[in-house]
Order: C-alpha cells, then sequence, then structure tokens
C-alpha cells in the first residue's frame, strides 16, 4: 500500500490538534514533534515525487 503526502499532512494536522487540546506539558510536546515529523515525511514523500515526475517528463521528451 502506498502512503500519499495527503495521509501525512492529514496525520500532522491531527497532532496539531492534539497538541492544541492537551493541557499537559509532556503530551503537548510529544504531539508537537510528533506534528514536525509527520510533516517533515510529507516534504520528504513531496518532493521525491516531483523529483520522479521530472524524471519521467524528461525521459518521455527524450523518448519523442
Amino acid at each position: 500500500m502506498s502512503t500519499t503526502s495527503d495521509y501525512y499532512l492529514a496525520q500532522a494536522a491531527k497532532c496539531a490538534t492534539d497538541a492544541a487540546a492537551s493541557s499537559l506539558v509532556q503530551v503537548r510536546d510529544r504531539s508537537l514533534r510528533a506534528e514536525q515529523a509527520w510533516l517533515s515525511m510529507a516534504d520528504r514523500l513531496i518532493r521525491t515525487e516531483e523529483a520522479r515526475a521530472e524524471k519521467e517528463k524528461k525521459a518521455a521528451a527524450a523518448g519523442e
């Protein structure tokens, strides 16, 4: 199963919501760290997808 950047971004949003709703400092900090991790994974996946699309575009142009 392939994970999409939308999934990662949704998880980051959930962590941000959890952090805002928490009254416990440790829980809030953990949720904020998790949010940053999800955002990092989403960013990495988006950059990979963009690079792959660019590579495919160049390959298609070279094949024509």
